[in-house]
């Protein structure tokens, strides 16, 4: 007879990437988690995507000693982990300083950080994100590419499943069951599921949060889930924005209401001129090529920005338009709002909610006009501006934002930039597959 497995609990931290890292503990040492004792290298919240700290460009590291952090645990995020030994449960977590300040590194600091601006104007934002992902077979490390699930494959359909087609959700029924289950377990609000447009691609909307870190930390947990319950089908899950150069991107949309201390949504225009929802529409416009290297974080994020796809190439808006960067779904009643379209599902949920709550800052604090709207069937108004196709131009263009400084903070500013930067021309300098089969032959 074999002992039983202990269970235990996971205190995590999220990375610039949107990536989790932290500690395992011990059910029975868990008081150390909740007593603040957990430590990490400070440096822990600079690593990039490849899980270096850049000290020669940060100096966060071992220039400085890579000093400890401490791991202070969110008891609103303490969740019960399905996929561990029984009993076991996980924490999201903010770095702070030994001195007891919070990290200028750690995403969730940050938006709780700007969260403080809406409290000091007696708002409130609430949001929900729908969050769109890849299932696809486990084999992709030994072929190389990435496959869809078997199940949903067939030798006359070679897309297999299309958009809404409910025999897409049918054929991979037990792992979204079970990806609702461990949902309903963490107490995070799943509403829809619906197939996408790409084989193997699902869509899983959250219900609004009067808790913009809250609904951060619920699609951190349903990415989490997503990839914990593809293992145990033996299979992969990927929020990738473009795993296939050939089929639809996924992506990562923020709808966002503002309430004020009464309960009222402020954004609600009650059959008149919505000049708030305009004023906030323009406010996220008008910041969105600084804030690009946000919602598109890395070199593969560019690759979704293509012309007459659902992901937007242009900076502008519309009433109900799904082809528009922000698309007003509702601008009467307690449901007026705006969605933002833009961001891949490979954003950082923390900073893609500063970024956007940051432009609707300034959408409230200014009157500001969006210019006029697209409409149905016509092309964007003359002198719209148009998003980057290029990682390196969106480096720039972050690195040197007044509206980032001001919202993410100088450190922050310098630290992302610099690091996305590297990586941006790690990238340029790869040679590729599509180099020598395009190229080495005829030129």
């Amino acid at each position: 007879m074999t002992d039983r497995i202990e269970p235990h609990t996971e205190i995590l931290l999220v990375g610039m990437n949107g990536d989790l890292r932290g500690k395992r503990i011990p059910k029975s040492k868990e008081k150390k988690v909740w007593d603040g004792l957990v430590r990490l290298p400070s440096s822990t919240q600079s690593l990039d995507i490849w899980g270096d700290d850049n000290d020669d460009i940060t100096g966060l590291s071992l220039t400085i000693g890579d000093p400890d952090g401490q791991c202070v645990p969110d008891s609103r995020s303490a969740a019960p982990m399905p996929w561990g030994p029984e009993g076991s449960s996980q924490v999201l977590a903010t770095m702070h300083e030994m001195d007891g300040s919070p990290s200028f590194m750690d995403p969730r600091a940050i938006l709780a950080s700007l969260l403080r601006r809406f409290e000091e104007r007696g708002l409130t934002p609430v949001v929900a994100t729908e969050l769109e992902f890849y299932v696809m077979q486990d084999d992709w490390r030994e072929t190389g590419r990435p496959r869809p699930p078997e199940k949903l494959m067939y030798k006359d359909q070679p897309n297999g499943f299309q958009l809404y087609d409910m025999g897409a959700v049918d054929a991979l029924d037990e792992y979204l069951q079970t990806v609702r289950h461990w949902a309903k377990l963490q107490d995070i609000p799943a509403d829809a599921t619906t197939a996408e447009f790409g084989p193997g691609q699902f869509e899983i909307n959250l219900l609004h949060r009067a808790d913009a870190l809250a609904a951060a930390d619920d699609c951190i947990y349903l990415k989490r889930i997503a990839e914990q319950a593809a293992r145990k089908f033996g299979m992969k899950s990927t929020c990738m924005a473009k795993p296939y150069g050939d089929q639809a991107g996924s992506g990562l949309h923020v709808h966002a209401s503002i309430i004020d201390r009464d309960g009222n949504n402020i954004l609600d225009a009650k059959g008149g001129d919505p000049v708030k929802l305009k004023s906030v529409t323009a406010g996220m416009l008008k910041t969105m090529r600084d804030a690009q290297l946000i919602f598109a974080p890395f070199a593969n994020s560019y690759r979704r920005f293509q012309p007459g796809s659902f992901a937007p190439v242009d900076i502008d808006w519309g009433f109900g338009h799904r082809g528009t960067a922000v698309r007003i779904p509702d601008a009467n009643g307690p449901a007026a709002r705006v969605e933002h379209r833009v961001a891949g599902a490979d954003a950082n949920p923390y900073l893609l909610l500063t970024a956007i709550l940051g432009g609707m800052l300034m959408g409230l604090d200014e009157v500001l006009d969006p210019g006029p709207a697209t409409e149905p069937g016509q092309e964007p108004p003359e002198g719209t501006k148009r998003l980057t196709h290029d990682f390196l131009t969106a480096v720039e263009d972050f690195s040197v934002s007044p509206f980032i400084k001001d919202v993410f903070g100088e450190r922050y500013r310098k630290l992302y930039g610099d690091t996305k930067r590297k990586e941006a021309i790690t990238y340029l300098r790869t040679v590729s597959d599509f180099d020598y089969q395009t190229y080495l032959p005829r030129i």
